[in-house]
């Protein structure tokens, strides 16, 4: 089984029963985001590496949802994390990917329409 999907898919269920009223559930999603966190960069060697990015933003949208007038943030990222974990489409990632120092290619519409559009892949979105 894909370690990285595993990862999103508890995560999703834990946000999920945030939401339906179990109040551990944001707390223990951010701890394993944390997790998440040090696991890619022991892998990477680099805060930078795409995957630690990723998952630095989400820890950082995880958090501003603690703060009770923006917990509607975390449905848009349990549709987002719903959505990685269903159809491997990560709309955080394309996101981070389109970051001045995630990419070398001149903005264009044309560019994030692919970014955004493009079918769900397996691995790095960075290769669209």
């Amino acid at each position: 089984m894909n370690k990285v999907w595993v990862y999103w898919f508890i995560t999703d269920i834990l946000l999920i029963l945030d939401v339906s009223g179990w109040h551990y559930g944001l707390p223990l999603a951010t701890a394993l985001t944390v997790i998440q966190i040090i696991h890619f960069y022991a892998e990477s060697k680099s805060i930078s590496a795409f995957p630690v990015q990723v998952r630095i933003a989400y820890t950082l949208l995880l958090l501003v949802a603690f703060w009770a007038p923006m917990y509607w943030v975390l449905y848009f990222v349990i549709l987002g994390t719903t959505a990685m974990v269903l159809f491997d489409y990560c709309f955080l990632a394309r996101f981070m990917s389109l970051m001045p120092w995630n990419h070398n290619e001149r903005y264009s519409v044309s560019m994030v329409f692919r970014t955004f559009f493009s079918k769900p892949i397996s691995g790095s979105v960075q290769k669209i």
